[in-house]
């Protein structure tokens, strides 16, 4: 028999039905027609994909790249109207290192519109490198769990976002004067074992960038989701007060000068990265091959090339897979073949932040331009990878006397 209080509630349910099954559906309805609206606008931009052709040297470091980011950086939409008449959404960008059989090259996607920015931005910190619209290299790729092996995964922060990966800056590579030999770059262990890649094989990382924002209403949120450097102050006096190694008086609170000479360093870096433009992002790596070309050990191999961008004092990357631990979740083998079939099919849409695969299986995250640049730049002679893609000779001007 049912309580008086539960009698109750039922009867002031079904008194307010109008108002909140009205209000159920209309909120249903809004989502999805703002799904919709953005789906069919995004489909209709189209896409580019440009390859970056490296020369001999590069003899700019990882903060040119970080101009470059800070040059595509747009947190605009448009009106009320672009967002719930056309769908319109934040441009986004993909930055993507691919090894096609061993062969390594850079790669940026983006819709059309934003190719001519960023070809300039590229030329003006890098002059000699070659940049042209190429056909997309995962268009053929497909999956078939009979013939092929497949390494996917997408990614999450280790921390929360406010503490920042070790970038460019900690590895010494904005200090001028030093030797290319004596140069450590984080970005090559990736590039290294990218390029032992054997015929056969194909190893892809894409980083999903969006200038990240407060959102609201024109961003077709009902409640607001505030900008991250909001939580920072927050997050640094508990890091004080929680890295405290000196015991304090009553009533008295945490000082700086409490920590350690690390716990300080670890503080300025979070002030440090918020004098830069964030961006919401997500990195995802991949790894396909036909079965007799497969390679078992490619996930641990994947998975320590962003070992280095990661500090105990600070943030790391670290792999979301398909949440199947164990044979008996999945013991016919459907989950994994179906997940690995999305993300191949989401890394292809270049889609996280809209679209079909929006907050799927991991959500984005902040990384500043200063991350980023780390994460994604163009190496000097300290990459030696010998597969790695470089224009064979150094482009010059003719002589400005040369008979016509």
């Amino acid at each position: 028999m049912l309580s008086d209080s539960i009698i109750s509630f039922l009867h002031i349910a079904k008194v307010l039905a109008p108002i909140w099954i009205g209000a159920l559906t209309t909120m249903v309805w809004f989502d999805t027609w703002v799904h919709y609206k953005r789906r069919e606008w995004i489909h209709s931009q189209g896409s580019v994909l440009l390859e970056i052709k490296l020369p001999r040297e590069i003899l700019r470091g990882p903060g040119a790249m970080e101009v470059v980011l800070n040059g595509i950086y747009e947190p605009v939409i448009g009106t009320m109207l672009d967002v719930y008449l056309k769908g319109k959404v934040r441009p986004w960008f993909s930055l993507e290192i691919a090894s096609i059989g061993g062969q390594v090259k850079f790669f940026i996607w983006s819709l059309p519109q934003w190719k001519r920015n960023i070809e300039a931005r590229l030329y003006a910190q890098y002059p000699n490198v070659e940049v042209h619209e190429v056909a997309d290299y995962t268009k053929g790729v497909h999956y078939d769990p009979k013939t092929m092996g497949m390494t996917s995964f997408q990614t999450s922060l280790v921390k929360d976002d406010v503490y920042p990966i070790k970038t460019y800056i900690d590895f010494g590579l904005d200090k001028k004067g030093d030797e290319e030999e004596e140069k450590i770059d984080p970005i090559t262990p990736l590039l290294e074992w990218m390029g032992t890649l054997k015929q056969g094989e194909q190893a892809w990382v894409q980083i999903m960038i969006q200038a990240h924002r407060k959102e609201g209403l024109i961003d077709a949120r009902v409640f607001v989701k505030e900008a991250w450097n909001k939580k920072v102050k927050d997050e640094i006096q508990k890091f004080i007060k929680d890295s405290t190694v000196t015991d304090l008086e009553e009533g008295k609170k945490p000082r700086m000068l409490d920590l350690t000479k690390v716990q300080q360093e670890t503080i300025e870096a979070i002030q440090r990265s918020q004098g830069k433009l964030p961006y919401d992002a997500m990195v995802r790596a991949l790894y396909i091959a036909k079965k007799e070309n497969y390679n078992s050990m490619a996930t641990a191999g994947l998975i320590h090339s962003f070992r280095q961008f990661g500090s105990p004092n600070l943030n790391g990357i670290k792999p979301v897979f398909s949440g199947i631990d164990y044979p008996w979740q999945d013991f016919r083998g459907w989950r994994v073949t179906r997940y690995r079939r999305m993300l191949l099919d989401a890394y292809k849409r270049r889609s996280t932040f809209n679209g079909l695969y929006k907050n799927w299986n991991a959500k984005p995250y902040v990384l500043n331009t200063e991350e980023l640049a780390t994460l994604y730049h163009f190496p000097g002679a300290t990459a030696t990878t010998p597969t790695l893609s470089r224009i064979p000779s150094k482009k010059a001007e003719a002589p400005a006397n040369l008979p016509i």
